[in-house]
């Protein structure tokens, strides 16, 4: 039987300009929500285990609501915080072909970036707990965002909890005077499961092999996996305290068209999974929480370590198919596609 999984960071109200459209094009805008961490968490239940999501919420309709869209996945919202004055909201242009997608934040003083993490019952939230999740946007939010996210980590690993993170670094966020790698570099000594892609790790965390390494492999779609497996083995290096280092690998040949896959060290054995090509993309907002969920998934539920890192690329491959930001994929869906069929044909 799998222990309780929990995450913790912001969800947001999400604004998309309808379809491909510029913001404005048309007086509009589709509003569902979302966020790093309450993606992974509505992933996660869907896949049918127990998660637990953990925020600060301000007591107004929207956040209500809010709170019934997490519900209405299955995800135990009885440690969302009430207080403070407003949701975060986030803005999202799709882009098409060579124009790329565009976000706007607007989540300065959103009840998060105001929490405090003496406020919160840590006894409760990790009660019967056996994984815990972040990311490295909850730092970047607010200095004392980065203290609850400091505070959680440590009150999971004081209770024998398994610690993973998402790197995820956001240069839009980083505006209260320290920088990633100055927090980053202390929350990660209390990781177990790194997760990032090909800019995380030196962005966030100040951990690179040659200036620009990602930027040329983002840019030109070309990946060498042996520069990566480099990167893990230098993250280990750096932090002792990893078990796993898993990264990413998107080709962007364009907004619509993009190759998949990841890899994953262990210290002792590098993995690369099966690389999916990606065209017509949906959605890809989303995408990394997909497979950060799909691999705590595997992981959790004693999946060998190539077998979870295939579940995670093939949960997010499928996610780029899905418009919002969670993925709404069922366990044997990713499955199936692991095993092979990628035909698209109707299933009846």
């Amino acid at each position: 039987m799998t222990t309780k999984i929990v995450t913790l960071g912001e969800i947001m109200l999400r604004l998309k300009a309808p379809g491909v459209e510029r913001f404005f094009q048309s007086p509009a805008f589709e509003a569902t929500f979302g966020g790093g961490e309450g993606n992974v968490a509505i992933s996660l239940a869907n896949f049918g285990l127990d998660v637990a999501f953990v925020t600060a919420l301000p007591k107004n309709p929207l956040a209500d609501a809010c709170i019934r869209y997490l519900r209405g996945y299955g995800v135990d919202t009885r440690h969302i915080q009430r207080s403070g004055e407003r949701l975060g909201v986030y803005f999202l242009e799709a882009g098409a072909n060579q124009r790329p997608s565009n976000v706007v934040y607007d989540r300065s003083n959103s009840a998060i970036a105001t929490a405090q993490a003496s406020s919160f019952d840590w006894d409760a939230v990790f009660d019967g707990a056996g994984w815990f999740h972040i990311t490295g946007i909850t730092p970047a939010i607010s200095a004392s965002a980065a203290e609850l996210a400091m505070t959680a980590v440590q009150q999971a690993k004081s209770r024998g909890v398994t610690v993973s993170c998402d790197y995820n670094f956001r240069k839009k966020l980083w505006q209260y005077g320290k920088t990633a790698p100055e927090v980053m570099h202390e929350l990660v000594q209390y990781v177990d499961v790194g997760i990032a892609n090909e800019e995380d790790c030196q962005k966030s965390l100040g951990v690179k092999l040659a200036e620009g390494d990602y930027e040329q492999a983002v840019t030109t779609g070309e990946l060498d996996a042996g520069r990566y497996e480099a990167l893990a083995k230098k993250m280990f290096e750096t932090f002792p305290n990893l078990k796993l280092q898993a990264i990413t690998l998107r080709q962007s040949f364009s907004a619509d068209h993009n190759g998949w896959s990841a890899c994953l060290y262990d210290g002792t054995n590098f993995f690369l999974s099966r690389r999916y090509n990606i065209t017509d993309i949906i959605d890809r907002v989303g995408g990394g929480d997909s497979f950060a969920a799909g691999l705590i998934y595997g992981l959790h539920t004693g999946m060998s370590h190539e077998d979870a890192l295939n579940f995670a690329v093939a949960a997010s491959c499928l996610k780029h198919s899905i418009l919002g930001d969670v993925n709404l994929v069922t366990v044997p869906e990713v499955q199936r596609l692991m095993q092979g069929d990628a035909s698209g044909r109707v299933q009846r």
